[in-house]
């Protein structure tokens, strides 16, 4: 059985509940002719997931929301072999650096150049480019910050990266400078109730 959280959270744009003006500002970028990188920055359970969702879609259609689970295995310098989850579609890619500890600065660097020199495959898709998005990146190591921060200038043109942290603070300067900050609010108390009622009322 799914849970409220999966089955009911919102897909599209218009199905947000709060922060709508914050919506529409989010859909216009999606018509810019030079697209950001950006970085959600919100406590948790404030929305920040499932805007970075709905934005996907509105960029990529729903081509996007046919994703697979998939295990990536990696090699380290040293000869280490390891391996980190991540979640696909043909245009997309997220996963939690932070979930190999030191080696984050690795799968970083990775990620994003495989990302950005495997050709679009979608002809007719929106956007050119692809998007790689990395989730709790405020416990990125101050390396694998450095080193995203001069791979996200290289690839600019063909890979776009989305940060999502709870704290803006301890992403470093240089990262931050280079992203459009988008910060989600966490929904008041009459908000939170408007979301149950609309919950209830489908169950």
């Amino acid at each position: 059985m799914a849970l409220w959280v999966d089955k009911y959270r919102p897909r599209d744009f218009p199905k947000l509940t709060f922060h709508k003006e914050q919506a529409e500002q989010l859909i216009s970028l999606v018509s810019t002719s030079d697209f950001p990188h950006l970085l959600f920055c919100g406590p948790s359970g404030a929305g920040k997931r499932t805007r970075i969702h709905c934005l996907l879609k509105k960029l990529y259609g729903k081509g996007v929301e046919n994703v697979h689970v998939e295990e990536i295995p990696f090699t380290v310098p040293s000869g280490k072999k390891l391996q980190i989850h991540s979640v696909n579609s043909n245009y997309h890619i997220e996963l939690t650096p932070s979930d190999v500890g030191i080696y984050d600065r690795v799968i970083v660097q990775e990620v994003v150049k495989t990302m950005a020199q495997v050709e679009q495959l979608n002809r007719t898709a929106q956007k050119a480019f692809k998007v790689v998005v990395l989730m709790e990146a405020e416990n990125l190591s101050r390396e694998a910050q450095q080193s995203l921060r001069r791979t996200m200038e290289k690839y600019a043109g063909t890979c776009k990266i989305v940060l999502c942290c709870e704290s803006a603070s301890r992403v470093i300067d240089p990262l931050r400078s280079r992203c459009m900050l988008i910060r989600v609010a966490a929904p008041s108390d009459a908000e939170m109730r408007a979301c149950i009622e609309f919950v209830r009322e489908r169950t």
